[in-house]
């Protein structure tokens, strides 16, 4: 197959790749053949075998190639999908995809649909529903005037364009106040969680989080009040619903902007005990889940048991190290395990599950040593909110090697459920909500909004077809609308003009991919060509892999002359053969 560059490029697009902000995508127009190496991936060309293969250059085969890549990217990260979802989602994206292609790059050097994607992933990889994933999308649009409220409403849906103008007002809670000090901040978190839809919030946090990732190129000034922002409203928010990996990501980049000397401080003695990145904590959850597992006593009182593993983040060190004034050496919590067991139903079921804890610190005391004076029992003595766990912290260093403290929580999955969503949330409480009748109402109107959503769109459980189905086959199924088994050229075509390309295209896209030119594409045909995209999609995620383990192997730093000379020749030119 044949491709030209600008073909390359717009057909397998700056918006589906990873934004390198400082070197944007060249404008220069030499030609790229490419041929997909079938030793690696076991496909053939889009067209028959043998046949000259035409290269997609017309705008609506481009669009085509988009809406199934970003559509099978995004549900792939999904558990769950309803058809009203599916349908919901593509609707959204053939809408978004040619008005955002037509938008001219962002000023951190990203194309608009490049960002939208992005904090789509976010929210897909949180699990939220498809209506707040198309919002997402829609939102970018929406914000540059290429899209009004009220035609997203006609052409969408009425519950997608609430939840987009909620989020907007989410957007807006900075500016109700003159001073963002820590008292106005919790009334402005607390005035949140009360009257905004819980998604919403969701929403417009994963909107922060990209643009904490993307502030290097405002001014230092900017990029400061930006970040003190996220980390007195958004950050909090971020805990308060139960968000932990946008709250802590939300943090440390924030306390990267506001404190970079200390932040690098932090970092660069964290990273000392980290030679091994984050294999270590794996190493470790792999060691106490066989441990466990093998165990014949606790075979007889659970159903199943997993374990969970993190390392502290920066900005909870420093508030470890300053606020609480501890000396380096009494930061026991970098490592940090938590083991979850589900106690097998029936009578007594829990003091099954309490007897299966106390038996989860006696494997784990024969692993390792066991601190005495960081052990908590919350079981036997649960908290004033009804807290329940087991503490300990054990010294997991050997033949000489200095490594943290580990500390481990051990706990039922009912009492996980109540310290992670319940009264006794850690999280509501890193919200700012201190009145635990408080807390419990507010987590009852979030969840019930949620459940709304799920219930309206029929996101719910399912032994359903429908919901189990490979995500190319409902693909497939949403452009063969007539439910005959193959696509035809109407069919395509009509996609084609949603897209807002002329219908002629759709002829060199069929000619493409119609391999045995019966005029229809089946779904054999179909799936060959997701996978070609599928490939396309992952080329620059296979590079960074192979340029990491290159350099693991080479150890040629990143300001070498040569490797800067030849960073500026793939700036100007790029040719593959």
């Amino acid at each position: 197959m044949e491709l030209s560059s600008h073909a390359f490029s717009r057909c397998f697009p700056q918006s589906i790749s990873r934004s390198k902000a400082t070197n944007p995508l060249p404008t220069f127009q030499p030609r790229i053949i490419y041929q997909p190496p079938t030793g690696l991936i076991g496909l053939r060309p889009f067209a028959a075998a043998g046949a000259h293969s035409p290269a997609i250059e017309h705008p609506g085969g481009r669009m085509v190639v988009e809406l199934v890549g970003a559509f099978n990217e995004l549900t792939d990260r999904m558990n769950l999908l309803s058809t009203s979802s599916s349908r919901l989602l593509f609707k959204s994206l053939k809408l978004c995809i040619p008005l955002l292609q037509a938008l001219p790059f962002l000023p951190d050097g990203r194309a608009p649909l490049t960002r939208a994607l992005s904090v789509a992933c976010l929210l897909a990889d949180l699990q939220m529903d498809a209506e707040v994933i198309s919002s997402c999308i829609l939102r970018e649009v929406l914000e540059t005037g290429a899209i009004t409220i009220l035609e997203i409403k006609k052409q969408i849906s009425t519950g997608t364009a609430h939840l987009l103008h909620e989020s907007l007002r989410v957007k807006e809670i900075p500016s109700k106040v003159e001073t963002l000090d820590a008292e106005s901040s919790a009334a402005l978190r607390k005035f949140c969680l009360s009257y905004y839809n819980l998604r919403a919030v969701v929403l417009e946090l994963a909107h922060k989080l990209d643009m904490m990732k993307h502030l290097d190129h405002l001014p230092r000034y900017h990029q400061q009040k930006f970040a003190l922002e996220v980390m007195n409203i958004y950050a909090p928010l971020a805990h308060a619903i139960g968000t932990g990996t946008l709250s802590l990501e939300l943090e440390d980049l924030s306390f990267r902007y506001l404190f970079p000397y200390s932040y690098l401080y932090v970092d660069t003695w964290l990273r000392s005990y980290h030679n091994d990145g984050k294999q270590l904590i794996d190493i470790y959850k792999e060691q106490v889940l066989r441990s466990l597992k093998m165990d014949p006593l606790l075979e007889d009182l659970v159903y199943d048991i997993s374990v969970e593993g993190r390392y502290k983040s920066r900005f909870s060190t420093m508030k470890k190290l300053l606020k609480d004034g501890r000396n380096p050496e009494d930061v026991h919590d970098i490592l940090g395990l938590r083991v979850i067991l589900d106690p097998k139903p029936g009578d007594g079921m829990i003091e099954r599950g309490q007897g299966a804890c106390y038996r989860t610190r006696e494997v784990v005391q024969s692993l390792w040593r066991e601190i005495p004076a960081r052990t908590k029992d919350y079981i036997a003595r649960p908290k004033a909110n009804g807290y329940e766990s087991l503490h300990m912290a054990v010294d997991v260093s050997n033949s000489g090697t200095s490594i943290p403290l580990m500390e481990i929580q051990i706990r039922t999955t009912e009492m996980d459920n109540l310290a992670v969503g319940g009264t006794a949330s850690h999280a509501l409480y890193k919200g700012g909500l201190t009145d635990p009748e408080e807390a419990k109402r507010l987590k009852a109107i979030m969840v019930a909004a949620a459940e709304l959503a799920a219930l309206r769109l029929k996101d719910l459980p399912s032994n359903n077809r429908e919901v189990t189905m490979d995500r190319r086959y409902r693909v497939f199924q949403l452009l063969d609308k007539n439910g005959d088994g193959r696509i035809s050229i109407d069919e395509l075509t009509e996609v084609v003009e949603e897209l807002g390309a002329e219908g002629e295209d759709a002829l060199e896209l069929m000619q493409l991919l119609d391999a045995n030119s019966d005029g229809s594409l089946s779904s054999d045909e179909f799936d060959l060509f997701q996978k070609q995209v599928e490939f396309m999609r992952t080329l620059d995620d296979r590079d960074d892999h192979y340029r990491t383990m290159l350099d693991e192997k080479l150890q040629i730093p990143e300001n070498n002359g040569l490797m800067q000379v030849y960073h500026k020749a793939l700036g100007n030119q790029l040719s593959v053969s």
